[in-house]
């Protein structure tokens, strides 16, 4: 029960690695705020509330500003505070070698990926500082250094700057901010696709080389399970880890991007 009596805030929680995330905070005692901008966040915040848990479900598109402010600002009226955060939004779209993509589909994939953790962490930190503590993990991935990705290779390098930049601003403060940074995670199929395009056979053996080459760059050669990314990120969030901040931790079987 190491985040009794906390409240943690987790962003992209409907599926996935978000998913996951929640249900062992909650196992864990964690208060939650669960956001996503699909309405499957309810079903999540259901099961956990009649489990017993402490939930609060909401909806925001967390590309942008505003929504995402009014967000946390409901979160932090409903709970009073906000001791944990774990910025998990992001994820690629399109899988193709940096010649083939579009301006659009570039630009599309930074705000994908970049942007909801930028903004997550900029609506947070007052409610933090004013606390005087907090503890904030983003979500990267070891694909800034991979193939056919590009524009979210760069999104996740931003996230990695962010994260050492707001850590030597605030530790002083008492805010503490990691990364987590995942390889090839198996999960379920998700309920809403990031790209709804049918693809191409082309595009499938452009994916198929992604595949391939997270394979083979991690020492273990295999994807990682949800536990094994949602146990690294849970730790990095709790009380356990309160000697470290500025970091980002690869959890590739090795591969450290």
């Amino acid at each position: 029960m190491r985040f009794s009596n906390k409240v943690m805030a987790i962003t992209g929680a409907a599926q996935g690695i978000g998913r996951r995330t929640a249900e062992l905070a909650a196992e864990q005692g964690a208060a939650l705020l669960l956001i996503d901008r699909s309405q499957y966040v309810h079903e999540l915040a259901a099961e956990l509330s009649a489990a017993g848990h402490h939930v609060l479900a909401l909806e925001a598109d967390l590309e942008q500003w505003e929504s995402t402010e009014q967000v946390f600002a409901a979160g932090v009226a409903h709970f009073g505070r906000i001791d944990a955060l774990v910025n998990n939004v992001g994820g690629t779209i399109w899988a193709r070698p940096f010649a083939e993509y579009q301006p659009a589909q570039i630009e599309a994939e930074v705000r994908r990926s970049l942007f909801p953790t930028l903004w997550g962490c900029r609506a947070v930190l007052p409610y933090m500082l004013a606390q005087g503590k907090g503890s904030i993990v983003n979500i990267s991935s070891v694909a800034t250094g991979g193939v056919n990705r590009v524009p979210y290779s760069a999104a996740k390098g931003g996230v990695n700057a962010l994260t050492r930049s707001i850590a030597m601003e605030y530790s002083e403060a008492g805010i503490r901010i990691n990364a987590v940074a995942p390889g090839g995670t198996e999960a379920p199929a998700r309920l809403t696709p990031r790209n709804t395009e049918q693809p191409s056979e082309q595009e499938k053996a452009w994916y198929q080389q992604v595949v391939d080459q997270t394979v083979q760059s991690s020492l273990l050669h295999r994807y990682g399970t949800l536990d094994e990314q949602a146990h690294a990120i849970l730790f990095l969030a709790s009380d356990e880890a309160s000697y470290i901040t500025g970091v980002v931790l690869p959890v590739a079987g090795g591969d450290l991007g």
